[in-house]
């Protein structure tokens, strides 16, 4: 699964491969072995970029054309939407769209909803979308008050003891045994977790968990549903088997029932989700539960470069636990590429400015914003990025919005697009027009999209991202489908809403090493990395640590081409330089074994003469300030601003006339919060200016002369058109 194929994944059309034996075509053999096992238990131990999800979609399409699977009898099961969705968007281009590719969720939710009236009799309770609303209340009602973190990290307990089968009564002994990390008192959980059960009884409800534990009580209690889902249902294919948690084991063993018509598919080393319940057990104990079983291995990387390889390699060999002793050494297919870049810096703040300002030299370079990743730990960790990458004019996203084809501006796009299709030659607004990209964007223009990009980032930029990706989408279909009309323009989008196969929106993506596992870019920037961080703090056992090292090789994995891996030494500028580059660099990171674990590499050192500044005070109350937007603003968020409101405006203005003329979107002329320490700070001679965090020296050469001159109260515009 990637975030962006670099060629088009349009079908070819219905001829374009008539035999079964073109479906093999261009697999390597270790593939093709999976392609053609099509009987009995068959486990694929596949490593990171080794063409995984192509192995399991060609022998699903193999077996399909050869006559030996019935479309309709095989289920694919895995655990995200998107993936769900990239898999039948694959299996249709493949000629094998009638195969059924859901989540777990997904498939014992359909299933629910059809034999509920049969097995239990009335309507299906009503599905709760979000339980933290729930479990807020709960707790009210066992006046037990949670803070924001306590109710996300109890609803994740919950969620724990539900998958792990655990009820309300067992979770204190079941948690310690198992080690949790609760937020509350164990008995203040168990007590929370039975009054939210207790609500959704009282209303009507049940959560994501209930659909499998119903769905497996069925079909344990009625022998007749449990046999005629066997009888539809004759192969099993299981993608991120390492993922699977107990309730979802239960619920496969009861597919299946005696049979073992069974592929599965899994990375013990990329087993990262442990806090959820999941475990590579069944992955490691496949072999035992089926002796017979035929295993192949996928070790040929075909995503990242033999420099990406070698450190990922590196980061296993070090690997301890009997997930490590099942660890698949990746051989690279790729040429050779740059090294990966380790690099220290005095404090966050500059990590972030540093990054940012390498990915800007990759855009320049040629690397589209859209093949580049910041990673990190937890997500509180992203403001800082987010602000570093608009002071440099770098547009980004952030991984965790609603479903691509759920957006209302999509949506609407879409409606417009089909209307037009209907019209077919009777639109005056498509006359004379022949291309399809240009029809389609001649019609979204008529919705009120414009073909630039908006001034100013959050929701407005968002939605045109969105319609923006829609066009694009639409040219690759145009090169793909010489002769394509909207009409078939508009059947594909409906096939890909279908398939939940959604096009990339461009822009630098910044996500967490958990929502980025699945996902690949040409460019990667790991950050972060010191002790207390990865490993997090609260890893405490060997198990936990290990889990933080399979964490961060899967985020090592996501690079193609380029990989950065960067720490800060502190947090704050003029901060104690405490910190430590995280242990699961040692030996791999230039100078780390040769010399002493401090010591770094040259790219660290030249890191680490940049100038140290001191301690930030707040200028109001003198506190040291340690946030970016309050480093920014020079003051507590909380303490009152002397900011002048009119040359607030002032500048809000000539940055809304500087970002038309340049087309860019407004932050990245200057962000608000660097228009608000200006227009506190008004400074009147360029030295000023130039402390103001969000100025740097790039800015200040460009924009300095104009911003001084509105803050000594000068009318001015906006900058030449030959600036840009």
């Amino acid at each position: 699964m990637t975030s962006a194929t670099h060629s088009s994944s349009f079908p070819g059309g219905p001829d374009s491969a008539d035999s079964a034996d073109a479906v093999l075509l261009g697999l390597d053999p270790e593939q093709r072995e999976v392609a053609t096992t099509l009987r009995g238990p068959v486990c694929v131990l596949a490593g990171a970029g080794t063409g995984k999800t192509r192995a399991i979609t060609h022998r699903i399409a193999y077996g399909v054309r050869s006559g030996q699977l019935m479309p309709a009898s095989v289920l694919a099961v895995t655990f995200t939407n998107r993936a769900a969705g990239e898999m039948r968007g694959r299996l249709r281009t493949l000629g094998a769209g009638g195969v059924q590719a859901r989540t777990f969720h997904s498939a014992a939710l359909r299933q629910l909803q059809y034999f509920w009236p049969k097995a239990v009799g009335g309507e299906v309770p009503r599905l709760l979308e979000r339980k933290i609303q729930f479990v807020a209340e709960a707790g009210a009602r066992c006046r037990i008050r949670l803070d924001r973190n306590e109710l996300r990290d109890v609803t994740g307990e919950i969620e724990w003891a539900k998958v792990t089968q655990t009820v309300p009564a067992d979770y204190p002994v079941a948690a310690l045994k198992a080690g949790r990390e609760a937020p509350r008192d164990l008995a203040e959980i168990a007590q929370i977790y039975g009054t939210y059960e207790q609500l959704k009884r009282d209303r009507g409800m049940i959560d994501f968990e209930d659909v499998l534990l119903l769905t497996v009580g069925i079909l344990q209690d009625r022998h007749d549903i449990a046999e005629q889902i066997r009888t539809q249902y004759q192969h099993f294919v299981v993608d991120e088997y390492q993922d699977v948690s107990p309730l979802q084991q239960r619920l496969l063993d009861l597919w299946l029932g005696e049979r073992d018509s069974l592929c599965v598919v899994g990375d013990a080393s990329q087993t990262i989700y442990s806090f959820t319940g999941a475990t590579p057990d069944h992955l490691l104990n496949f072999r035992t539960r089926y002796p017979q079983a035929t295993v192949v291995k996928l070790v040929r990387d075909y995503r990242s470069t033999p420099q990406v390889v070698h450190l990922a390699n590196g980061l296993l060999n070090q690997a301890k636990g009997r997930a490590a002793e099942h660890r698949l050494e990746l051989v690279s297919q790729r040429e050779g590429g740059p090294d990966p870049v380790h690099t220290e810096y005095a404090d966050e703040p500059a990590e972030a400015e540093g990054v940012a300002h390498r990915i800007r030299d990759l855009i320049a370079a040629g690397v589209p914003a859209g093949e580049i990743a910041v990673l990190y730990r937890i997500n509180a960790q992203s403001e800082v990025y987010e602000q570093a990458l608009a002071d440099a004019g770098v547009p980004y996203q952030l991984r965790g919005a609603e479903r691509f084809f759920e957006r209302q501006e999509v949506q609407k796009a879409i409606l417009a697009l089909r209307g037009a299709a209907r019209s077919g030659g009777n639109d005056p607004l498509l006359d004379d027009i022949v291309d399809l990209g240009s029809q389609v964007r001649a019609v979204l223009s008529s919705t009120g999209w414009s073909t630039e990009p908006p001034a100013g980032s959050g929701a407005v930029r968002d939605q045109w991202e969105s319609v923006a990706a829609l066009v694009r989408l639409a040219e690759d279909f145009a090169r793909a489908r010489p002769g394509a009309t909207l009409a078939d323009l508009t059947v594909e989008l409906d096939e890909r809403k279908a398939a939940q196969h959604a096009p990339t929106v461009q822009g630098v993506t910044l996500a967490s090493l958990h929502a980025a596992k699945g996902l690949e870019w040409d460019s990667v920037f790991l950050v972060g990395l010191t002790d207390g961080m990865m490993p997090i703090t609260y890893a405490k056992t060997d198990e936990q640590v290990e889990e933080e090292r399979r964490l961060l090789y899967v985020g090592v994995t996501r690079a193609r081409i380029h990989l950065g891996l960067s720490w800060a030494v502190s947090r704050a500028p003029g901060g104690r330089a405490s910190r430590r580059p995280s242990r699961f660099l040692n030996g791999l990171r230039p100078g780390s074994g040769a010399r002493a674990a401090g010591a770094g590499s040259t790219a660290e050192r030249g890191a680490r003469k940049r100038v140290r500044r001191g301690p930030v005070l707040c200028r109001v109350c003198g506190r040291t300030l340690t946030e970016a937007g309050e480093l920014k603003l020079m003051r507590c968020e909380d303490c009152p601003s002397d900011m002048d409101q009119g040359l607030y405006e002032r500048l809000r203005e000539w940055r809304a006339a500087e970002s038309k003329l340049q087309g860019l979107p407004a932050y990245c002329v200057f962000t608000d919060k660097t228009l608000m320490a200006i227009a506190e700070a008004a400074p009147s001679e360029a030295g000023e200016l130039s402390m103001i965090s969000g100025v740097g020296g790039r800015k200040l050469d460009r924009y300095g002369a104009e911003v001084l001159a509105i803050c000594a109260g000068q009318e001015v515009g906006a900058g030449h058109p030959d600036d840009a």
